[in-house]
C-alpha cells in the first residue's frame, strides 16, 4: 500500500469517529508531503487537528517510507469547496462570483440545489425624485456559483 492511500485510509477512519469533521483538500507529493485541509461543521479546534495528525502519523511506518504530514484548518478567506460550508455559515456576508458577475449578501438559505442570499439595493422612489432602499433576495444554484468567500468585516 503507497503512502498515499494509507494516510488516506487512516485519515478516514479518523472522521468516522468525528462526523461533525469534513475533508477540504488532500495531498501527497512525489516526496511524500502530505497536506491535509479540514473543515467542521463547528469549526476546527487546534485538538481536532493534533488527533487527526497522531491517528495518521502514529500508525505509519517511517521505516517504510518518510513521509511528512501537515493537518491545517480550512483559511476563512478561500473559496467554499462543500456544501457544508456554506450551511456552517448561514447569517455570514458572502461575495459570489457567477457567469453573471459578482454579488454580495447574506447566506439566508441552503439546500441541495443552491443558495438563497439577502441584499440591500437603492432603486427610483415611484414618485418625485431619488432613491430607496429595498431588500432583495436571490437564489442562486450551486451551478451557476464559480468561487463563494465569507466577507470578513473588522
Amino acid at each position: 500500500m503507497s503512502v498515499k492511500e494509507k494516510a488516506f485510509q487512516l485519515l478516514e477512519e479518523k472522521l468516522k469517529e468525528r462526523p461533525d469533521l469534513f475533508l477540504i483538500d488532500f495531498e501527497v507529493s512525489d516526496n511524500n508531503d502530505i497536506k491535509i485541509i479540514l473543515d467542521g461543521d463547528h469549526g476546527v479546534k487546534v485538538q481536532d487537528l493534533v488527533d487527526v495528525s497522531r491517528a495518521i502519523e502514529h500508525n505509519m511506518d517511517r521505516e517504510e517510507e518518510d513521509f511528512s504530514l501537515t493537518v491545517s484548518s480550512f483559511d476563512i478567506s478561500k473559496a467554499f469547496h462543500h456544501i457544508r460550508q456554506y450551511k456552517k455559515n448561514l447569517s455570514r456576508s458572502l461575495k459570489i462570483k457567477t457567469e453573471e458577475g459578482e454579488k454580495e449578501g447574506k447566506l439566508i438559505e441552503v439546500d441541495e440545489d443552491g443558495i438563497t442570499i439577502e441584499y440591500k439595493m437603492r432603486v427610483p422612489k415611484e414618485t418625485g425624485k431619488g432613491k430607496r432602499n429595498i431588500v432583495k433576495q436571490e437564489k442562486i444554484p450551486f451551478d451557476k456559483i464559480k468561487e463563494s468567500k465569507v466577507v470578513i468585516k473588522f
